[in-house]
């Protein structure tokens, strides 16, 4: 009868989570390993196309790489180095990337700490008002902002573009952490309280080590964003503070045929951020699904 009955309710059971079943496993793996090698084909023929003359990239396709390794030279890197127009552009970049992540992520954390654990007329409120910012598209503040920065002298600076970014980046921060924070149980606060902790030496000491993966996820999400983002800095940056993406767009515009300059710069454009959310890729899903459900 027991038998039966265990037959019977495995005849009952959705013909979708039979095949889920019977595909789960290796089959599943091997999949997903395709998938993720399709994705990386974009990558590698970048890359290959960097490593090849002008003359072999007009004459065929980047996997003829692969017949004639001759083709291979870093002569395109080279000319990269001596192009001061993609030199600046990287630096610009960086000065523009790396303080807009450090002030989103120090400020979302202080933010996210104050609405999780410090009380405050309107709160509630408040954290509401900056959970309604999300839905605001960029194109949206673009005009305004830009007029904002020609009145107080900031249109086309670096500064500029920085704090559009920080502006932006800052409601998903207080958001992130704020939700990640509120999980810290409340007993190991106190204790810190007891033992004489300020707010500061608290937020220091306790809730910055706890926060660790959500702070790593947000930094990495904001870098990302910052890196490859080219609607604001072409809009707010003028053509010395403009960055990789703006340098590589006026490249092709402007020259078209100058795929030695254009294939490595636009390979290190794309293996920076790749490095970046594959050296933490484990924080940033760890942080991102902690954050995201309370």
């Amino acid at each position: 009868m027991t038998t039966d009955t265990g037959t019977a309710t495995r005849a009952r059971r959705p013909l979708g989570s039979r095949l889920a079943e019977g595909v789960s496993g290796g089959l599943v793996r091997v999949f997903l390993i395709v998938v993720g090698l399709f994705w990386l084909v974009p990558t590698i023929g970048v890359l290959l196309s960097s490593l090849r003359t002008p003359e072999a990239i007009g004459a065929d396709g980047w996997w003829h790489v692969f017949s004639k390794p001759s083709e291979l030279t870093f002569a395109s890197y080279a000319d990269l180095l001596e192009n001061g127009d993609i030199t600046d552009s990287l630096v610009n970049t960086v000065l523009i990337t790396v303080p807009a992540t450090v002030l989103v992520v120090v400020i979302g954390s202080l933010a996210g700490y104050a609405f999780a654990w410090m009380e405050f007329p309107g709160r509630d409120w408040w954290f509401l008002g900056v959970v309604g910012l999300l839905v605001v598209p960029v194109q949206v503040a673009l005009i305004p902002i830009a007029e904002l920065f020609g009145t107080i002298g900031l249109f086309g600076s670096l500064l500029g573009v920085i704090l559009f970014h920080v502006g932006f980046g800052l409601p998903f921060a207080v958001f992130l952490l704020r939700n990640f924070f509120a999980e810290i149980p409340r007993e190991l606060l106190e204790a810190a309280r007891l033992d004489g902790a300020g707010e500061l030496r608290l937020f220091a000491r306790v809730v910055m080590p706890l926060g660790g993966p959500a702070i790593a996820s947000l930094g990495i999400f904001q870098f990302l964003w910052v890196w490859n983002d080219m609607l604001v800095a072409l809009i707010f940056a003028d053509s010395g503070n403009q960055p990789i993406t703006v340098a590589l767009q006026t490249q092709v515009r402007q020259f078209g045929n100058n795929v030695d300059v254009l294939a490595p710069g636009a390979f290190i454009s794309m293996v920076v951020p790749l490095a970046v959310f594959f050296a933490f890729q484990r924080q940033f899903v760890s942080g991102v699904m902690a954050g995201a459900v309370k």
